[in-house]
């Protein structure tokens, strides 16, 4: 019978805590045996239920709450917090906030602190906005850390429908069914090298699985995008491949991540197997066991309508100009 390390060289834990060290090990129970998960929501932004990231993540704690009792889970509201202890003992940390420039994640102490933590093998996952970073900045932590990201003018930012038929055979897809939904679902993301949606692949010692594709049409490819407008050739010149727009890794570290590009609408998470398809992947980044049927969950509206953040009504759009004898004779 082989011993690990902890049983070989009992000492170990201790001379760590006595320097002042992490945890050796990349199972970072906490003190009930439990795996720990933290969430942590950006500062208010857009309009009213769009980029919802307070609700949003107060909402899916809940609901891990009913389908993954067994998981500890932390949310961090608006934005990284002051008191960094709540990431003591994490086993995975996901953000779902305001990314590109403006990525609290990404600012350089911060980069600092996930890249401690992805040493220990501890999950790293982004939703919506929070996949985006500059490329210059973030851009290779984040291909290490979750497999990829969106590079703005190189990926894009369509509001469209796809319609997710097929799904890979794996643990974040537990219980989900076929389904269509309108969303602002990023694609042509930049992956690491390699990585496409095309199927399971591993690289450098880092495993690829597309867990959500679809095949935007032309229609789509030709735009408008949310910002900038578009459309890029690039991405027309795409036409007819499959994009992966949500997607997971198994690092050589022993962590897990994942990227899901979709949530920009909060009442999308009314959806039974959208919000499925999410809660699967918090509970396997934070390398708990996914149920056989995924992690059930029940939301009411009154749910969806709880911690919204204040935001301004969004003004109705100016009426045009009345046309005048001038305007008139001009077709």
């Amino acid at each position: 019978m082989s011993l690990s390390p902890r049983m070989k060289y009992p000492l170990l834990p201790l001379l760590a805590l006595a320097l002042g060290l992490a945890p050796l090990s990349s199972e970072a129970k906490t003190a009930d045996g439990k795996q720990k998960l933290v969430l942590v929501a950006g500062k208010p932004s857009h309009g009213p239920r769009e980029h919802e990231y307070n609700a949003g993540m107060l909402l899916l704690a809940k609901c891990l709450a009913q389908g993954a009792p067994d998981l500890k889970v932390d949310v961090v509201t608006n934005g990284w917090p002051e008191d960094e202890s709540v990431f003591n003992d994490a086993d995975a940390v996901v953000f779902f906030m305001d990314g590109g420039p403006k990525h609290d994640a990404a600012k350089p102490e911060h980069l600092a602190k996930i890249a401690e933590w992805v040493k220990r093998g501890v999950g790293i996952g982004a939703i919506h906005y929070g996949v985006e970073v500059v490329a210059d900045q973030a851009g290779e932590q984040f291909r290490h850390w979750i497999g990829g990201h969106y590079e703005n003018m190189y990926s894009c930012n369509p509001m469209w429908e796809p319609n997710f038929t097929h799904f890979p055979i794996h643990p974040i897809t537990r219980g989900v069914k076929p389904f269509t939904i309108k969303d602002e679902w990023y694609f042509n993301m930049r992956f690491m090298d390699g990585f496409t949606a095309d199927g399971a692949t591993e690289r450098e010692g880092t495993r690829f699985v597309p867990i959500l594709v679809a095949a935007p049409t032309d229609q789509t490819r030709n735009g408008p995008y949310s910002a900038p407008k578009g459309p890029y050739p690039h991405i027309q010149a795409a036409s007819g491949r499959p994009e992966a727009v949500m997607w997971c890794v198994e690092r050589p570290d022993g962590g897990r991540g994942f990227g899901f590009t979709g949530a920009h609408y909060h009442d999308n998470w009314a959806n039974e197997s959208f919000r499925k398809v999410v809660l699967n992947a918090l509970v396997w980044i934070s390398k708990g066991e996914v149920p056989a049927n995924g992690v059930e969950s029940t939301i009411t509206k009154e749910d969806l309508d709880a911690n919204l953040d204040p935001k301004p009504a969004k003004k109705p759009a100016a009426p045009a100009p009345a046309a005048t004898p001038a305007t008139q004779a001009v077709k």
